[in-house]
């Protein structure tokens, strides 16, 4: 016989100041990773390669942004290592702990990025630094974003655990809104050579000022009520990584193919659309940063509405719909992107992310309902660092590369359609998983 869990009950935080506590911890570091990744990848698309990378800029402008692109791919190859060294200690030393350490390595890398000379300065040095700089990043994302989702669900009520869960997903669009508003900002307000010259340095040197924010706010938030049943009751494997590799490999690869399609769709928002609209549309930068950071509120909405609605009509409906809408607009996107008209290629970016927030908001949740609680952190961690691999590590690239064989930016959009369908079958075989309990009992 076991005890039920107080996990697996409708109480959340005994009071609504905890609660809130809770929800601005998981959200504000989330928030300040993706701040700090999404400054990378924006400027990869307008920037980083006449700094970076001047030579092949210079005789091969094609192939530059290509590479450019991998750059951005290259830090997800080092998600699972980070995925498994955080969740593997996550699951034995408690969430708390590697949120804070993630959280800080994030910080450090990105503010160094902004202090790194150019190609102009030193060199050949100048990429092989920014490529060891991205692979820091690359680790430490690997490792926030489960702790994040973990520390937001296991706090929850049992009804609200998609609600809760989706604060976390949320920190991807207002780091968006962030990175994309200041960009923006600093387009606007100085010149382009001023820019090129030593305005680009100024969002990645304010991380530090967000990593101080965030750092205090995470200190406050008290650990996971399921990491403290794992401690008092002396539950957790001693091996969290080694049992999750002998007997739960099926919610592993499950979780990696749901993942696949949204963060594959998220980078092309994040990424490629700005690139492509800048470059080869010859659309002023500006108008599509503030595209881009408006279409991110969207995002913001409908994830926080997807987490919602998971938690009434189940993870499985809302995550279909979301790849749904996803699949059924690609081309159309395409063809309003290709007018050249600010107005419709808004509208195609704040469409999309009706579909990104629908099959992004739940994830948390499903996640964590996947897998028992001594090896969640470990395969929760690991699934989302997969699934980012083979989605949106090299999704701008893959894009980029299709548009330059084909000339039919189409061929992109059939290439996201694929992938949604992947996700779909990933979220089929996972099984609806809305209101299993989470508590050490009950594994």
């Amino acid at each position: 016989m076991t005890t039920p869990s107080k996990v697996d009950t409708l109480a959340g935080p005994s009071t609504r100041q905890e609660e809130r506590k809770v929800l601005a911890g998981t959200l504000v570091g989330t928030t300040i990773e993706w701040y700090d990744f999404f400054i990378f990848a924006q400027l990869t698309a307008t920037l980083l390669s006449p700094l970076f990378l001047a030579p092949l800029n210079q005789s091969n402008p094609g192939l530059a942004q290509i590479l450019s692109f991998a750059l951005i791919g290259i830090s997800f190859l080092f998600r699972p290592l980070g995925a498994v060294v955080a969740g593997h200690l996550g699951d034995r030393l408690g969430r708390k702990a590697m949120l804070v350490f993630t959280l800080v390595m994030m910080g450090a890398a990105t503010a160094l990025i902004g202090m790194l000379p150019t190609y102009a300065q030193i060199g050949a040095w100048a990429p092989i630094l920014l490529i060891l700089l991205r692979i820091i990043q690359g680790f430490s994302a690997g490792g926030e974003w489960g702790g994040a989702a973990l520390m937001a669900v296991e706090h929850a009520p049992l009804n609200k655990r998609g609600l809760f869960g989706a604060y976390p997903q949320i920190g991807v669009p207002i780091g968006m809104i962030l990175a994309t508003g200041l960009l923006f900002f600093l387009n606007s307000s100085m010149s382009r050579e001023d820019f090129a010259a030593w305005g680009w340095r100024v969002p990645f040197l304010l991380s530090i000022v967000l990593i101080v924010v965030g750092y205090l706010i995470r200190r406050a938030v008290a650990e996971s009520p399921v990491f403290q049943e794992m401690a008092a009751r002396k539950a957790e494997s001693k091996a969290p990584l080694g049992e999750l590799v002998r007997s739960h490999k099926k919610p592993v690869l499950y979780s990696t193919m749901i993942f696949i399609a949204n963060n594959a769709a998220g980078y092309l928002l994040i990424a490629f659309f700005i690139a492509y609209a800048t470059r080869t549309l010859q659309m002023p930068t500006p108008q599509i940063l503030l595209a881009t950071t408006l279409a991110s509120f969207g995002w913001l909405i409908f994830t926080l509405a997807g987490g919602w609605l998971s938690d009434r009509i189940g993870r499985v409906k809302t995550f279909l719909t979301g790849y749904a809408i996803i699949f059924a607009w690609m081309i159309p996107m395409f063809a309003l992107i290709d007018t050249k008209n600010i107005w419709l290629y808004g509208l195609a970016l704040f469409v999309l992310t009706v579909g990104l927030g629908l099959s992004y908001g739940p994830m948390s949740a499903m996640y964590a309902e996947m897998f028992p609680a001594n090896v969640r952190y470990s395969g929760i961690s690991i699934g989302y660092a997969f699934g980012a691999i083979l989605g949106g590590a090299f999704a701008a690239t893959i894009a980029e590369f299709l548009l330059q064989t084909t000339r039919w930016t189409g061929s992109i959009g059939i290439y996201i359609m694929v992938l949604c369908v992947i996700s779909a079958i990933g979220v089929l075989l996972a099984k609806e998983t809305k209101g299993r309990p989470l508590g050490v009992s009950h594994h």
